[in-house]
């Protein structure tokens, strides 16, 4: 099934004001209030365990690494921060907790940095194919939509292939925001087999001039070998029409289900190489604190953070706005 969507009135050019200080602050201050969770649970933590300390030693240090561990930080970061917290103690270069206070942001910062990289589409690829996978209940479906959106505003002729046939009204739900973003989607019925789904929109895509292909696939657990295999298939199919497709593998993590979305990036990336991340639902969680275990592990770009249900609340990912948002703390 080839379904086309058309518009169904102009939609007004937006004038991109990335640059405009207004549009920074407002950028900064949602990533703030999504945050506030975690905040709450580990920078007021943070806050109210080391600023106003006068004096930095070996307990103080104790009560972070137990802190930064209840955080969902992780025990690899963790440890980092700890060895280097206690050597700068030991050359007596903590003169207060505000001194651990700014290493802190530092190293988190630092940690995250090589994270922040945007994906860029290459107009050499018609289309740029990227695939997207997930465990079942991460808001894979939710994110497609607002990624469709976000290239789409940018211009980009955009297609959806509706490679999730398993999971019941899966495709519905696709359609639904096919028709939000007054784009074409393909589709099959229930069970049809998820390569040829996405062979199909491929062909369609390339007859179509468009840029972006958005290929859904289905929720499956990181711990069944015979799904993750199906996907390795998947990968193949879309390969025989363009040797260098997929062009991107994002996997999509449920940032509330903390150190278990690391097993589940770390099993997915054995299994088809990501090339991406993307981090949702950090409006709603506390374990926000999870980004920097996955970022010091996998080392992959985290492309998006998903800050809410709305078409828009879908920003690509800084990591120094991240940190900043995350350690400003509300008197």
């Amino acid at each position: 099934m080839f379904k086309f969507l058309k518009r169904k009135e102009p939609q007004p050019d937006v004038p991109n004001q990335e640059g405009s200080s207004s549009n920074k602050n407002s950028f900064f201050n949602r990533i703030k209030n999504s945050l506030q969770k975690t905040r709450q649970q580990l920078t007021e933590n943070l806050a109210n365990l080391v600023l106003g300390k006068k004096k930095v030693d070996t307990a103080l240090i104790e009560e972070l690494e137990d802190l930064l561990l209840t955080a969902d930080v992780g025990h690899t970061v963790t440890q980092e921060i700890i060895q280097l917290l206690t050597l700068k103690l030991a050359r007596n270069q903590l003169a207060d907790g505000q001194a651990v206070w700014d290493v802190l942001q530092q190293q988190l910062g630092e940690l995250l940095q090589p994270c922040e990289q945007e994906l860029v589409i290459n107009s050499a690829h018609k289309p740029t194919v990227i695939l997207v996978v997930g465990v079942n209940g991460v808001g894979k479906t939710t994110s497609i939509g607002k990624l469709a959106h976000y290239w789409k505003k940018q211009g980009k002729q955009v297609m959806l292939a509706a490679g999730d046939t398993f999971r019941a009204a899966a495709t519905e739900q696709l359609t639904i925001w096919a028709e939000r973003n007054h784009i074409p989607i393909v589709a099959q019925h229930q069970g049809a087999d998820s390569a040829s789904v996405i062979y199909d929109a491929f062909q369609a895509a390339q007859a179509r001039n468009t840029d972006v292909l958005i290929a859904d696939t289905a929720g499956r657990l990181h711990t069944k070998h015979n799904l993750m295999q199906e996907l390795q298939k998947v990968k193949k199919v879309i390969s025989k029409l363009d040797a260098t497709a997929p062009h991107e593998i994002m996997l999509i993590l449920d940032a509330g289900t903390g150190q278990n979305a690391l097993l589940q990036a770390e099993a997915f990336n054995e299994a088809i190489s990501l090339t991406s991340l993307m981090l949702t639902k950090l409006d709603g969680t506390a374990k926000g604190g999870v980004i920097f275990a996955i970022a010091k592990k996998l080392a992959l770009p985290i492309r998006f953070i998903g800050l809410g249900e709305g078409i828009d609340d879908l920003q690509v990912f800084s990591a120094q706005e991240f940190v900043r948002a995350l350690f400003t703390i509300e008197k």
